[in-house]
């Protein structure tokens, strides 16, 4: 009985695997192994994406709101950038960007798997510029470009494969049947994208790859380390509430880990002239010609 119990944990284990791919992670270059499609994780962001948005109230502050649009496609138009620059054409195709901002006092932000971006009222006071938005939205878009959504739920599944989903693979009908019951399997236990706990390790590579997606954006990467020292005395000290970051390390390695990434952070970093601050620029020459002549004929 005990090799039969063997043997078919065996056989379990090699479908669960069969059916995964090795991936490399943008930016950071690691492996990770996913045992669920795209189609499969995306289907399921998009429908709890929907089912939230009914009950989700906008902004009515139509300037925060078009920040958060502004800042939002600066950041998807960079990202997309990059993954069609470096042969992940049919990665980047797989976005559907949308940027909204909600009532909530909660000082967070999410992205789903595809694009869908969602940011609470409640983290603008601790952003405070667009600059500090963008390392924010940096870290969400991370974990979506990273696909740390279906890495947790591979892990999931390999977590459960000796119990419940033994008796789900048995009973199945085909390789091809399995990958769906297991996802199946994730989605029924209560799998929610928007507050899906990450790993450390995770958090910290969507740190990294962030703080790189916000300078490709034009945004300064060092106010990432004045941001996260706000962010620590808001959720801290000031009775703000957060799950953004869950299983995060610790303020001050954070902090330090960004200090130390910031020099690739740099390389990539270009700031954008905008249409005012040229309009700006040729205005205060045509002002310091004038008083030129005026001082002539004096």
């Amino acid at each position: 009985m005990k090799k039969i119990k063997f043997i078919l944990a065996a056989v379990v284990a090699a479908i669960v695997f069969a059916c995964g791919t090795t991936r490399t992670v943008p930016i950071t270059g690691r492996k990770q192994d996913i045992l669920v499609s795209d189609e499969q994780v995306l289907a399921l962001s998009n429908q709890e994406y929907t089912n939230y948005m009914k009950s989700a109230k906008l902004s009515t502050n139509s300037a925060n709101t078009a920040m958060v649009k502004r800042v939002g496609q600066r950041l998807a138009t960079a990202v997309e950038k990059y993954l069609n620059e470096h042969g992940m054409a049919a990665e980047a195709k797989q976005f559907s960007w949308e940027f909204n901002l909600v009532q909530d006092k909660n000082v967070n932000a999410f992205c789903m798997p595809g694009g869908k971006i969602v940011v609470y009222e409640g983290l603008l006071p601790v952003t405070k510029d667009e600059a500090s938005l963008a390392i924010v939205l940096g870290h969400e878009i991370a974990h979506a470009v990273a696909k740390h959504s279906a890495e947790q739920m591979s892990k999931q599944i390999k977590n459960q494969y000796g119990t419940q989903i033994l008796g789900e693979v048995l009973n199945a009908v085909g390789v091809g049947a399995n990958t769906t019951q297991l996802a199946q399997v994730i989605a029924q236990k209560g799998l929610q994208f928007r507050s899906l706990k990450y790993s450390r390790d995770n958090e910290s590579e969507a740190d990294h790859m962030g703080l790189i997606f916000a300078a490709m954006a034009g945004y300064d990467p060092n106010v990432a380390v004045t941001f996260w020292q706000r962010m620590s005395q808001a959720t801290g000290s000031t009775g703000y509430e957060s799950d953004m970051f869950s299983d995060h390390p610790s303020d001050a390695k954070r902090i330090a880990a960004i200090k130390q990434e910031l020099p690739e952070a740099l390389t990539y970093y270009k700031p954008v002239t905008t249409s005012t601050t040229k309009k700006s620029n040729t205005n205060k020459k045509k002002t310091t010609t004038k008083r030129t002549t005026t001082t002539r004929r004096k």
